[in-house]
Parts: structure tokens; C-alpha cells; sequence
């Protein structure tokens, strides 16, 4: 029977671990055995994850894989991705091979701007409240310094600040919309904590601003926080090739394979049905490097669905065209990333994979992330335009199958072997197995 408890987080890990097996497991050893299992065995390295978050009482795994052979602006890499759904890595793996020999992919970073707002309620005279702005805007930026002055001997710092209007949609409602660059920190302490100080100062300096009433001094603040979309952090990445050179199988031509392609990239464009489950394909890839590289993945999705539906209908975010024999495939798409701060320096796994990618710099990362979206897109639209789907997924997903039926290594070679020229499906899997088993009892 649940129950509630007070002062958990004070409980020693063994504790908490005690609490949870005796209050939710009828089978109090086997849920323990569970949880202890995934302890790491060094003690200062298992300290280290247990100091990430609060309440700590194991790890949970995900798969770290590489993709190789991803060519991009002339150097190679091997991408590190960590994801647990089968044909990710595969897939990614798969669409690198097949740019490797047609080019490789291109990339360039368009801006890094990063945004973050204080929103606040006023309820005087809108020329006053701008004078007001006027009057302190150097001030607000004056009073960070001491927050940006390291940021800003490396060539960062705080942009602009703008005064923003939004009476129109709340009464009284108005931003201070601030613009930052962060370099190669994802910057998300470096901007909340600006905007906390312009909030002080901007109700300090209001208490004393000649040009407002009394009542007008009273700004109330409402929250200080960056935001997550950030429509001009964008990089884009793009391949490219002659249509006929498309083709890498006699199943069809190059100008077939083309214009199928682009007819599935504009039914994306127009269709959120559709474009919701593109543009999952591609976070597949891209959720994977950035979680392999310490990064905030639900930071990035928030920021790339909005984006996503900038024009007022959700569509696609990647694109293609056939211009002069020419086939383009290409992607935009805000990412805010860091190489410094944050985990980048903790988890020793993400230190690996920043070490793998020949330890980029924040504009870099943003063009191999983007590079795996596009990957991942490729290769998924490829399938769903030829084979279908299906064919390549569920044979990845073979072993995860054969594995919840607890197949032993001589029967998961059998079975291997035989949906090499049979359909996967669950069902299938089951029966074959379940008929293997029976052969060998017999």
C-alpha cells in the first residue's frame, strides 16, 4: 500500500532504496537486486552520477553506439549516439556510407544568437514605461558586468535588450527581450542569471525614475528566464549529388528514387499528420548526439517543434529539390548546444564522445548534430520510398524480440539466419521459435 513519507531526500541511498522496495514490491529482493545491479562498481565514479540529481538510487542505461564514415565538410567522424530504439544507429550508420561516396555532407552555422526574457506587468503610461527603458538601458547592462566579464573577454556576452509590448494579448503584460551570445557554453546559468540582475535593476531604478506616477513605480516582475527557442541559433546541412547517380541498386534509377523522394518531403511540408512523424525520424538522430554529448535534448525539441511551426501549420524541417539534373536534400534547424559546462566536463562518457568528435566547439557540434538529423531523415525517407519501413526496422528489432522469449545463443543464431528471407514480426518470431523449441525437445 502507497504511503507518504517526509524528509526522503535526507535518507541515505540505501534507505531510500529500503523505503521504495517495502512500500511498492511484493518481492523486496528481486526490485533491491534490480536496483543494486546497475551500481557502478567504482565507487567514486558511481558518487559522481549520484551527485547529478536528487534522490539517486541507480543508473539507467541507454545503448552508446557510434556511427562511422559520416563525411562533412572534407573531415570524417565517427558519430557517438546513445539511443535505445533499434535501426537508429544502423540507419545513421547506413546514410553516412551512402554520402561518403557522393561527397559527403556540407554544413555551415547561419547565427548563435540565444534569447532569454524578463517578463513583467505594468499598468501606466506606455510612454513613460519607454522613456523609462531609454533612460536605463545601459545601466541594465552595466550592472551584469561582473556576471558577463569573462564571457566577453572570449567574445560573448549580452547582444541587445529590447522593450516589448504585449498588452495586446495580457493586460499590463511587457518583456525585456534580451538577445546573448554564449559561445561555446549552451549558456543556460550565464543567461538566467543576466536576466535576474535586470530584473533588480530594472524595479530598483524604477522606484526612482522621475518620469513615472507613484502607482507607475510599482512594476511588478513576473519571472526571469531564457527560452528555449531559439529561431536564430540555426545551422544548416545539406547533400547533394547528379540524380542519376541516386541509384545504388538495380531496384530502380536514380530519377525514379528522386521524385518519389520529393513527393514524400512535400507531403511533410503540407500534412502535420505526417510531418510530426518526420520530423521525429529526424530527432532520432539528433537526440541521440546530443544526449551522447551531455546536452539538454528537451531543451532542443521544445526549440525545434516551435520552430517547426513558425508559419502557423507544423511542417516538415527538411527540404529537397532537383534543379539542373541536381538532387539537394537539406535541413535548418535551431540548436543551442554546448561543449563546456554543464555535464561536458563531468560524465566521463560524454567527455569520451566530445574526445571522439575531436572535441568540437559549440558551432561544430551544432553541424555534426544537424548532420545526424539529415542522416537519419535520409535514411528513413529511402526505406519508406522503396522497401518500406518495416523490413529494415523490424530486423533490428529482431533481437529485442528474441530477447523478451529469453533465446539462448544457438537459437538466436537459427532465428537470425532464418528471417534473413522472412518477414519480422512479433507473431512470427514467436511461432518459429516456439516450433524451434519443439523440435529440439522432440
Amino acid at each position: 500500500m502507497s504511503k507518504t513519507i517526509s524528509g526522503f531526500s535526507k535518507l541515505s541511498k540505501s534507505k531510500k532504496i529500503d523505503w521504495i522496495v517495502e512500500t511498492y514490491f511484493s518481492s523486496s529482493h528481486d526490485a533491491e537486486h534490480i536496483l543494486k545491479q546497475y551500481w557502478n562498481s567504482d565507487e567514486k565514479l558511481q558518487q559522481l552520477h549520484d551527485e547529478f540529481i536528487e534522490n539517486t538510487i541507480t543508473n539507467y542505461y541507454l545503448p552508446f553506439g557510434v556511427a562511422p564514415n559520416f563525411l562533412i565538410n572534407g573531415k570524417l567522424y565517427t558519430i557517438p549516439m546513445a539511443i535505445e530504439e533499434s535501426s537508429v544507429v544502423a540507419a545513421a550508420s547506413k546514410a553516412a556510407k551512402f554520402w561518403l561516396d557522393r561527397g559527403g555532407f556540407k554544413t555551415h552555422v547561419i547565427s548563435t544568437t540565444k534569447i532569454g526574457q524578463v517578463h513583467l506587468i505594468y499598468h501606466g503610461r506606455k510612454d513613460a514605461l519607454k522613456d523609462f527603458f531609454t533612460s536605463i538601458k545601459s545601466k541594465l547592462i552595466e550592472d551584469c558586468k561582473p556576471i558577463t566579464k569573462n564571457m566577453e573577454l572570449r567574445g560573448g556576452g549580452i547582444l541587445d535588450i529590447e522593450l516589448r509590448d504585449k498588452t495586446q494579448n495580457i493586460k499590463g503584460y511587457y518583456q525585456l527581450h534580451a538577445s546573448f551570445e554564449t559561445l561555446d557554453a549552451m549558456g543556460a546559468n550565464f543567461i538566467n542569471s543576466c536576466l535576474e540582475q535586470f530584473a533588480k535593476t530594472f524595479k530598483s531604478e524604477a522606484l526612482l525614475f522621475n518620469g513615472f506616477t507613484e502607482d507607475e513605480k510599482n512594476i511588478h516582475i513576473v519571472m526571469s528566464i531564457l527560452s528555449n527557442y531559439v529561431p536564430d541559433c540555426l545551422v544548416r546541412a545539406e547533400v547533394s549529388c547528379k540524380v542519376e547517380d541516386l541509384s545504388d541498386s538495380d531496384a530502380f534509377s536514380g530519377e525514379e528514387f528522386a521524385n518519389k523522394f520529393l513527393q514524400a518531403i512535400q507531403i511533410a511540408e503540407i500534412e502535420p499528420y505526417r510531418a510530426v512523424t518526420h520530423n521525429k525520424g529526424i530527432m532520432n538522430g539528433i537526440d541521440a548526439v546530443v544526449l551522447a554529448t551531455g546536452n539538454d535534448f528537451r531543451a532542443v525539441e521544445a526549440g525545434v517543434h516551435a520552430y517547426a511551426s513558425r508559419n502557423g501549420i507544423y511542417s516538415s524541417l527538411t527540404h529537397a529539390k532537383i534543379e539542373n539534373g541536381i538532387f539537394t536534400f537539406w535541413l535548418e534547424i535551431p540548436l543551442a548546444l554546448g561543449t563546456v559546462g554543464g555535464l561536458t566536463g563531468l560524465h566521463p562518457l560524454v567527455k569520451l564522445a566530445l574526445d571522439m568528435l575531436k572535441k568540437p566547439s559549440a558551432k561544430e557540434l551544432m553541424q555534426i548534430v544537424a548532420v545526424a538529423g539529415l542522416a537519419q531523415n535520409f535514411a528513413a525517407l529511402r526505406s519508406l520510398t522503396t522497401t518500406g519501413i518495416q523490413q529494415g526496422h523490424m530486423k533490428m528489432h529482431l533481437m529485442n524480440i528474441l530477447n523478451q522469449f529469453n533465446a539462448n545463443d544457438a537459437e538466436k543464431a537459427i532465428l537470425i539466419e532464418h528471417f534473413k528471407t522472412n518477414t519480422v514480426s512479433f507473431n512470427a518470431v514467436a511461432d518459429t521459435l516456439a516450433h524451434l523449441r519443439m523440435r529440439i525437445d522432440d
